[in-house]
């Protein structure tokens, strides 16, 4: 395995141009240049706004002699406002493309904030309409350079931003395909200085990502074989990444297994995510934690059918006896090495809603790609035990 972060680099073009390893913000001005982009908006969030890293970019930029303006109003779930704020910001500034900065909250909000720029309609304007992602022609949507901050949700390579709908309480997933970034730069430095918590919590998202794609019951074997060394890549190197921070060889390999869970989740994603999407526009709860407290719940939930599939894994990942429940009590470890809660009740998150999450957990649509279908009823109950840490079957 590589000892030196200076040997995890690379330009690939899958799923889009990629330009991966330490120290490659440099390169965004001239990248900037080559996608066409002479006044981009830089947008990102507001704790990442004041740090030097964005001073970093913007002066890449300049050096470039490319002008770049900069938009930070965005929550850490963004909401329809935060987009058509950022579209009337990059209307007034004569924006010509889009440098989407941060993580999943910053680079979901940008890219929205892309497909949007030239339309007349808010962003739930658009959705409520019932307007198909085709009536938006690609001379519509700008080039979009995406560069991620956290290794977790993989935005800088989805085709999909989720933005909440704060009126209706409730996450709405922004589909076009002409969002797809047209060039990605991975720098696992500018993720260094996460605290070990966002780390861990992340971490365990993009895991999240992997795992579901690879219990998906879709066929898209190219997927399969991504999630699962996704996955290998998270056990070997999320705890080092969490507690050894300036690791950068850690930090490139969770960077890279993130953007392999986004790839692999075009197989589907399921259940886990299904409640997560509720919760967090319920509770405004972190994605990638709830995600890793649900983890266990769904799994014993869906394993009638995954028993053989995580055996498999298992037996990859290099587990004494791989079975079901080898994964399981590797899941379980994992999350009491990193400090996960084992419940919902650690977030004050309690079940008072439970129908209310069941309903919403049945109309997400990561909820058709879980291994069993589930009724509302089978989400609300299923909810009400990773609350209280109910494990049995």
């Amino acid at each position: 395995m590589p000892t030196d972060a200076s040997a995890l680099r690379g330009n690939w073009n899958y799923p889009t141009a990629m330009r991966f390893g330490v120290g490659r913000l440099s390169e965004l001005g001239e990248t900037c240049k080559e996608v066409g982009m002479k006044n981009p908006l830089l947008v990102t969030d507001p704790g990442l706004a004041a740090l030097p890293m964005i001073a970093e970019a913007m002066e890449s930029c300049k050096k470039a002699g490319v002008g770049c303006g900069l938009f930070s109003d965005i929550k850490a779930n963004p909401v329809g406002k935060n987009v058509d704020d950022g579209v009337a910001i990059y209307k007034a500034g004569g924006h010509d493309g889009v440098i989407a900065f941060g993580g999943g909250s910053g680079i979901d909000a940008a890219k929205a904030v892309a497909v949007m720029a030239h339309q007349t309609e808010t962003v739930f304007g658009y959705l409520e309409g019932g307007r198909d992602w085709e009536e938006i022609p690609a001379h519509e949507v700008p080039p979009i350079i995406a560069i991620p901050t956290t290794s977790g949700t993989g935005s800088e390579v989805g085709r999909a931003s989720i933005i909440t709908d704060e009126a209706n309480h409730v996450k709405r997933i922004v589909f076009n395909p002409k969002m797809m970034p047209s060039v990605v730069i991975a720098d696992p430095a500018l993720t260094v200085g996460l605290p070990k918590m966002i780390t861990a919590a992340t971490g365990m998202d993009a895991l999240s990502h992997n795992l579901e794609a690879f219990c998906s019951p879709h066929f898209h074997p190219m997927a399969e074989g991504i999630a699962i060394e996704g996955i290998r890549l998270m056990k070997e190197y999320l705890p080092t990444a969490t507690f050894e921070g300036s690791d950068l060889v850690a930090r490139s390999q969770m960077m890279i297994s993130s953007s392999m869970g986004a790839t692999a989740f075009q197989r589907g994603l399921g259940g886990m995510h299904a409640l997560a999407h509720p919760l967090g526009a319920l509770y405004d709860a972190h994605h990638g934690m709830l995600n890793a407290i649900l983890m266990p719940y769904v799994l014993i939930r869906n394993r009638e059918v995954i028993a053989d599939r995580l055996a498999r894994l298992s037996a990859y990942l290099g587990l004494a006896d791989p079975s079901f429940e080898s994964f399981l009590n590797w899941v379980l470890a994992i999350r009491e090495e990193l400090g996960i809660p084992n419940d919902l009740s650690a977030l004050d998150i309690d079940t008072k809603q439970s129908d209310l999450v069941g309903r919403m957990a049945i109309e997400d649509p990561s909820a058709g790609g879980n291994p069993i279908p589930l009724t509302s009823d089978d989400y609300s109950r299923l909810f009400e035990k990773a609350v209280t840490g109910d494990l049995s079957g």
